[in-house]
């Protein structure tokens, strides 16, 4: 378990652990407005009703640590994209067998993610840009391919939005473990901290970073698989709403904008923390305007804490 953290944790953690400490705030303040939300018995549906965010946090990361100002902005639409397409092409065509939906979802989505990395290596756009425009495509796409919010989830899927909501967590955990004790870890957190350093100790500055980006995309379809099985359909509004919020919790949970600093466990508990204070203000009754308000002021926060961070380091 140990050995587990500590590759989860990246070399940021003393934000995480600030972070962490806010967290553990709002799960006490969570017992007390909705006792039923955090009991033993509903832990399933929590966990639930926060993986598409976790899960688009945890895909908004890779690209961040790669350093270059790789701030991936689709990934909301991207997770949006992917679910009703997921829906209308393969649920509604009568596929539905895990065996073929697992790998036709994850290959689109490192192919979604890998397009933004050969636009950002590639073509040399800078990552905003790169991913702004892919942002507009997959927004558009997504009503193009599904309307309105339509299908329906197989069994298999829907019972990962309840007990076996853990399940897609696992797995990605266990994909980070092992990248963390490949090389090509440290090749990610050495571009992320300088790519000329990088490159003149003889990394691939462009493959590395490829990787980034297409790992964020394997982990949205991840996220896009989790959130099909919460909405039990297809949605393509409902994308969006993630990419701000993903952001937010990332940088929140000490992932640096600056790269090559943070790690997946930061980032989860930036998330964690997110959606606890969007239950607290939820349950005190505060409208969606100040939750996005809120989101917003925690975002300018965060990366205010990150600047003050870099420049205590240097």
């Amino acid at each position: 378990m140990t050995a587990i953290i500590q590759a989860l944790r990246g070399r940021r953690t003393g934000t995480a652990t600030f972070v962490g400490a806010i967290l553990v705030f709002l799960v006490i303040v969570n017992i007390f407005l909705n006792p039923a939300r955090l009991a033993l018995s509903g832990i399933g549906t929590t966990v639930g009703l926060v993986a598409p965010l976790l899960f688009a946090t945890l895909a908004t990361t890779p690209s961040i640590l790669s350093g270059g100002g790789g701030i991936d902005i689709s990934i909301g639409p991207m997770i949006g994209l992917l679910n009703v397409g997921m829906v209308q092409y393969l649920f509604n065509n009568g596929i539905d067998s895990p065996w073929a939906v697992l790998p036709v979802v994850l290959l689109a989505g490192i192919v979604l993610g890998g397009i933004n990395g050969l636009l950002v290596v590639r073509v040399r756009l800078q990552p905003v840009v790169a991913t702004l425009g892919t942002y507009l495509v997959f927004l558009g796409l997504a009503p193009w391919v599904m309307p309105q919010p339509a299908g329906s989830a197989p069994d298999w899927l829907i019972r990962l939005s309840d007990h076996m909501a853990v399940v897609p967590l696992l797995v990605v955990i266990a994909v980070w473990v092992v990248v963390r004790r490949m090389p090509l870890h440290r090749y990610l957190m050495a571009i992320g901290g300088s790519d000329k350093a990088a490159y003149s100790s003889g990394i691939n500055v462009a493959a590395v970073r490829w990787f980034a980006y297409a790992l964020g995309g394997a982990i949205a379809a991840i996220g896009a698989l989790v959130l099909t099985a919460l909405i039990s359909s297809g949605d393509p509004n409902i994308g969006p709403s993630l990419t701000l919020k993903a952001i937010s919790a990332a940088v929140l949970g000490g992932v640096s904008l600056v790269g090559g600093k943070g790690g997946f466990l930061g980032a989860a508990v930036g998330a964690l923390t997110i959606f606890m204070l969007e239950l607290s203000l939820t349950a005190l009754g505060f409208s969606t305007f100040v939750l996005q308000m809120m989101f917003g002021v925690v975002l300018v926060l965060a990366v205010v804490f990150d600047t003050v961070a870099a420049r205590r380091q240097r």
